[in-house]
């Protein structure tokens, strides 16, 4: 399956992903882009979909479904584990509440499109405010192999590594991960983020040192959790 990354609204980021002569598209926010894009390669653009529902992901969704003759999928109708057919090929969803309540990802065999829950570098805001299930969201991520690329909803990675060196100053990982970095197709894998992404490392002896230092509980893996999602 390929995936083509698209760029909007200064640091969004949306996908189309295809197959054959079928796309599937993920935060269509680039409409004009995707469609050139669609047209150029001789594309069938099936179905229009979101991450989650905040306004700069849902922005130009039915705008594009209706230029191209798609059917609207409406995420906060997605089930766990549901699969979307693309000529063949299958895209798994999995419900990820934690940024949103409504956060869904999408998986194939070789990569993730995780909207706002996995940024590459850092992690979305709990604006649900359910910590506990952005806690489980995060180990069901941790549990793709490590190769598997990590396409996000924002490019965010020069102020994640900027504060990912503040907290780990003496991770040297860091300085591998910003010389691989590409802004014009951002992208990590799995074990990059586990290696630098502060809001992974949670079980580190380096982030349990840091919280510790901080007079956070660190006995328990949620504890933890929470301790790293306090830090500033």
């Amino acid at each position: 399956m390929k995936i083509k990354q698209f760029l909007y609204g200064g640091d969004n980021l949306g996908y189309l992903l295809h197959t054959g002569t079928r796309a599937l598209a993920i935060d269509g926010g680039a409409v004009d882009d995707i469609m050139a894009y669609v047209r150029e390669n001789g594309l069938s653009l099936s179905t229009v979909t979101n991450t989650h529902g905040h306004g700069d992901h849902t922005a130009g969704t039915r705008q594009l479904a209706k230029a191209a003759g798609a059917v609207y999928l409406d995420h906060r109708r997605l089930t766990e584990g549901q699969a979307i057919g693309l000529d063949g090929e299958t895209i798994t969803v999995r419900l990820t509440p934690g940024h949103t309540l409504d956060s869904v990802i999408f998986a194939t065999d070789t990569f993730l499109i995780t909207g706002d829950t996995l940024f590459n570098g850092t992690v979305g805001n709990c604006f649900s405010g359910d910590l506990k299930a952005f806690y489980r969201s995060i180990l069901l991520l941790l549990g793709y192999p490590g190769s598997t690329r990590i396409y996000a909803g924002h490019d965010y990675v020069a102020a994640s590594l900027a504060f990912a060196r503040h907290l780990t100053p003496d991770n040297r990982a860091i300085d591998a991960y910003a010389a691989r970095y590409d802004k014009s197709h951002v992208v990590s894998t799995l074990d990059d983020e586990r290696a630098v992404n502060p809001y992974l490392r949670f079980n580190d002896p380096e982030i349990i040192r840091l919280l510790e230092s901080r007079g956070l509980p660190a006995d328990t893996e949620y504890q933890r959790w929470e301790g790293i999602m306090s830090l500033e």
